[in-house]
């Protein structure tokens, strides 16, 4: 290891980023313990789109968001849901996040999320290789799918941004899209293929065999609740569980949504909600899309798995308490009978897991301020599975007192002082 000491590194949360980030300081030498409370892959990283979706980088707040949003809350139709009961304590959030609704923060937000996912593919390869994971990883192309050429130009500003990001696609019309995917509905006239971009076919399975290396090259797996930290002079050096004191040079919290009240803890008050997320598994399936296909008008994503597609792609606010709620259910499966008619499948299930949104739609990755030795992964909204390696490598770097080569300073902690 270049110049750095080995350490032993506690990790809070062992979702794709609190597993890449192990896999990545082991790398780097270091010793890890993992910190869960159900294991490995068992919350968020679970049941995300599965798409590696690199393209992803235009926020939901675009200009117009907030003459929309209204229209869209009494539209059964539409993917965005609220619990109104839940307003009250969502409003300063959401006050915050509407603030954002502008080109120029859009323009800002794009960059830095650039920066974490704009190589998913080439980050998910280095980080499973050798792992045994990588039999999940498959490269694809990701196909955003429009009712015809006027409905693509209505999205003319998020195609923009994308373009000057340096991504190229090919727009294919009419036969040449019905040719390009035969599953998809005949009223579907209009497809924009994006190359280099990948699948994970089994978000669970992978997440859970990463950590299964991790393991098999020394790292600590335990279950537990972490329920406080331990400060010596200041630095933080380990963390309370309920049955135990952990000791730890440095400590990482990486557990999405739920880092909000450990963030606290150090009195860094991070504007993060919860965006709740649905998906419905259709297993055994009679065909499979040819790529994952971002449905646009009903900003679904279609993903062939293993053994099932799965339907992706609602966004529900309700906090972290509530039971899932039937309308996004019935939503995806009034999308994907119009969407791929021809569909049937064998046995049906269903998953509501929550993400993790910060106010302006950046990551938080970096050190806590007036923290030392305390360290923070979270924040990715829908596009934690596609972020997550490239954030454990930030983090393994910024632990081990390497340079990196992009500009930190947007994902900084620090930036909610």
């Amino acid at each position: 290891m270049m110049g750095t000491e080995a350490k032993h590194i506690g990790i809070v949360g062992a979702g794709i980023v609190g597993v890449s980030t192990a896999i990545w300081l082991q790398r780097a030498g270091h010793r890890v313990t993992l910190i869960d409370r159900l294991g490995p892959g068992e919350g968020t990283s679970y049941g995300n789109g599965g798409v590696l979706a690199s393209c992803s980088i235009v926020p939901v707040t675009v200009p117009g968001l907030l003459k929309k949003a209204p229209r869209m809350l009494f539209d059964p139709n539409q993917p965005l849901f609220l619990k109104w009961s839940y307003l009250p304590k969502l409003a300063p959030w959401l006050v915050k996040y509407l603030s954002h609704a502008n080109a120029d923060d859009v323009k800002r937000i794009a960059s830095a999320v650039h920066g974490i996912v704009g190589d998913s593919l080439a980050d998910h390869q280095a980080l499973s290789a050798g792992t045994g994971a990588e039999r999940f990883l498959v490269p694809s192309d990701y196909v955003f799918v429009y009712n015809d050429r006027a409905h693509f130009e209505g999205d003319a500003f998020g195609w923009g941004i994308r373009r000057a990001h340096g991504f190229s696609w090919d727009e294919l019309e009419g036969r040449a899209f019905s040719e390009y995917d035969p599953t998809l509905a005949p009223a579907l006239g209009f497809g924009v293929r994006l190359g280099n971009h990948g699948v994970i076919k089994d978000p669970g399975g992978y997440v859970k065999a990463l950590a299964a290396h991790a393991e098999m090259n020394g790292a600590r797996l335990i279950k537990a609740d972490v329920t406080g930290f331990v400060r010596e002079g200041g630095k933080v050096t380990g963390v309370r569980t309920g049955g135990e004191t952990l000791s730890f040079d440095d400590t990482v919290i990486a557990t999405g949504v739920w880092s909000k009240p450990l963030a606290e803890t150090f009195g860094l008050k991070v504007p993060l909600e919860s965006e709740r997320g649905y998906h419905i598994e259709l297993w055994e399936p009679n065909m499979m899309p040819r790529s994952p296909a971002m449905i646009a008008s009903g900003k679904f994503v279609i993903t062939p798995m293993e053994g099932r597609i799965r339907l992706a792609g609602v966004v529900e606010f309700g906090g972290l308490d509530a039971p899932a709620s039937r309308p996004p259910f019935d939503l995806l499966m009034r999308n994907i009978r119009a969407a791929m008619p021809g569909l049937s499948w064998k046995d049906k299930t269903e998953w509501m897991g929550h993400r993790p949104a910060p106010a302006d739609s950046i990551p938080v990755i970096g050190k806590v301020p007036n923290a030392p030795g305390a360290w923070m992964g979270f924040g990715h909204h829908h596009i934690g599975l596609t972020g997550g390696p490239k954030t454990g490598y930030l983090l393994s770097q910024m632990i081990s007192g390497q340079q990196s080569n992009l500009d930190l300073a947007p994902y900084a902690p620090m930036r909610f002082q």
